[in-house]
């Protein structure tokens, strides 16, 4: 007998064939990759046929895959003093090509449907367009806005569509999109303030750029087996 997740990817296959893509999953959650053309085909069928029933849409998150599956340091002991340990980062060299990789950026919609109990999750790329940009949902699930401009804000993703797209969570002035991996992590300025002029003023960073090792533990005897038994029988 098919679970529940393996009965709603039965639907998705015979419903939307190649409009889907699934894609594998480590943890065994239902996930589909949909072409930026058709997600809002897709999702308002989700939202509305009764074998889906997707009436809520749970979070929406931008994904950044510039340095995806590379390593910046690589450790195969425990280190010697810690989180203290430095090491010297990479030049970081922002992306300002005309186009990006078609599957650079892409942006993952969680969906859940309370009559079926059921979950899902969809991934839409961007494509080659700089600035990237996909189809708003808002007029599909109105619970998007929020989420959508937090993408925007984050990303630099737009939404084409939405009712009213404005940075969320950084400040006013802000340049650049924080969550991009070309994005230093120190930023670009930092912000004090001036008595003289009595005023927040904004200057170039002075933090120097650096990675921070964190602290491998390979082996403790603390959590052996041997070790758990004298403990309980103590």
């Amino acid at each position: 007998m098919m679970n529940h997740s393996e009965t709603l990817a039965a639907r998705i296959e015979a419903r939307f064939g190649d409009q889907m893509n699934r894609v594998a999953s480590s943890c065994g959650e239902l996930t589909y990759e949909v072409g930026k053309d058709e997600l809002s085909k897709v999702a308002t069928a989700l939202r509305n046929e009764a074998d889906f029933g997707f009436e809520m849409l749970v979070d929406v998150c931008g994904v950044d895959y510039l340095s995806y599956g590379s390593d910046e340091w690589i450790t195969e002991s425990a280190t010697g003093t810690g989180f203290s340990r430095g090491v010297e980062r990479k030049p970081v060299i922002l992306d300002e090509a005309d186009e990006f990789d078609p599957r650079r950026f892409a942006v993952v919609y969680h969906l859940l449907s309370i009559q079926n109990n059921i979950r899902l999750r969809l991934r839409v790329f961007t494509g080659t367009s700089n600035p990237p940009i996909v189809r708003s949902v808002v007029d599909i699930w109105n619970g998007a806005n929020w989420f959508e401009r937090e993408v925007f804000d984050l990303y630099g993703i737009l939404f084409d569509g939405h009712p009213d797209l404005r940075r969320i969570l950084t400040d006013y002035g802000f340049i650049g999109h924080p969550f991009r991996k070309d994005f230093p992590i120190i930023g670009n300025v930092e912000v004090s303030y001036d008595s003289d002029e009595g005023r927040v003023v904004y200057k170039p960073v002075t933090i120097e750029p650096r990675t921070l090792v964190p602290r491998v533990i390979r082996d403790d005897n603390r959590y052996s087996a041997d070790l758990k038994d004298i403990q309980k029988d103590g």
